[in-house]
């Protein structure tokens, strides 16, 4: 069974930086890429960035564009989001998650993805 757990939120004034990790065990981490989405209360989860499996291909949202970066070291299994200058609109909850498609181009989708971390708060103030 697979299982993402992410740490690394936290509260953080607009402007300041926030790194992000999702640790996963189980499965076959090297085969997949992963992805980091976010949800704001009354809001639907939305796409952040992704990664594919081997890490040389890498999707943003526009609205993340140049200041997030996503990457991953498959010797530990982890997957980043490296997060700056942060605005007080980036305040959700961010989960990382894997592809159900193993050896994909990095994908947007929330029904494309297949196991979720239980997220992590990110709190930005203005």
């Amino acid at each position: 069974q697979v299982q993402l757990v992410e740490s690394g939120g936290g509260l953080v004034q607009a402007g300041g930086s926030l790194r992000l990790s999702c640790a996963a065990s189980g499965g076959t981490f090297s085969a997949y890429g992963m992805g980091w989405f976010r949800q704001a209360p009354g809001k639907e989860r939305e796409f952040v960035a992704a990664i594919s499996w081997g890490g040389g291909s890498t999707d943003y949202a526009d609205s993340v564009k140049g200041r997030f970066t996503i990457s991953r070291d498959n010797a530990k299994n982890t997957v980043y989001l490296q997060m700056n200058s942060l605005k007080p609109e980036d305040t959700a909850v961010y989960y990382c998650a894997r592809d159900s498609l193993a050896y994909s181009a990095p994908r947007r989708r929330v029904y494309e993805y297949d196991y979720w971390g239980q997220g992590t708060q990110v709190t930005v103030s203005s």
